[in-house]
């Protein structure tokens, strides 16, 4: 019981504080009551354009306006210079691709021919020559 009382008070101080405060003016931004309309025609003017302004606008950049030819130029050197760019990056991953096989090709067969060498040492008995210099040609 005595929670709930603790809260209600709380609460009603709260709202005696907001009532205070709803009043007094900010202190950080003091409202300049004397030059309010003339800010506000100012504001207006920055914000809101007359309507042949916007009515240009709005035709200049409608969806099925047709582009100058300076943005359509633009628009396709852009994308030239994009492709470009792509090509070069996959020739480059292909290339270290390619660089990586042959890496992994030549191991692979550099650890063959040691494992048949030492194979071809180890079964050598002596009796002839070994296995390179003893070849068949029919």
């Amino acid at each position: 019981m005595k929670w709930k009382q603790v809260v209600l008070l709380l609460c009603l101080g709260t709202v005696f504080i907001l009532g205070i405060l709803r009043d007094s003016e900010c202190a950080a931004v003091p409202m300049d009551k004397s030059n309010k309309p003339e800010d506000q025609k100012r504001m207006k003017r920055q914000v809101f354009v007359s309507g042949q302004d916007a009515s240009n606008f709005f035709k200049r950049r409608a969806k099925r306006s047709p582009k100058s030819r300076a943005e359509m130029m633009a628009e396709y050197s852009q994308r030239l210079a994009a492709d470009e760019r792509r090509k070069e990056y996959h020739e480059e991953q292909y290339n270290e691709w390619e660089n990586y096989v042959e890496e992994e090709q030549d191991e692979q067969y550099e650890r063959s021919r040691e494992k048949i060498e030492s194979w071809r040492l180890w079964h050598f008995d002596g009796l002839y020559p070994p296995y390179q210099y003893n070849r068949h040609i029919y």
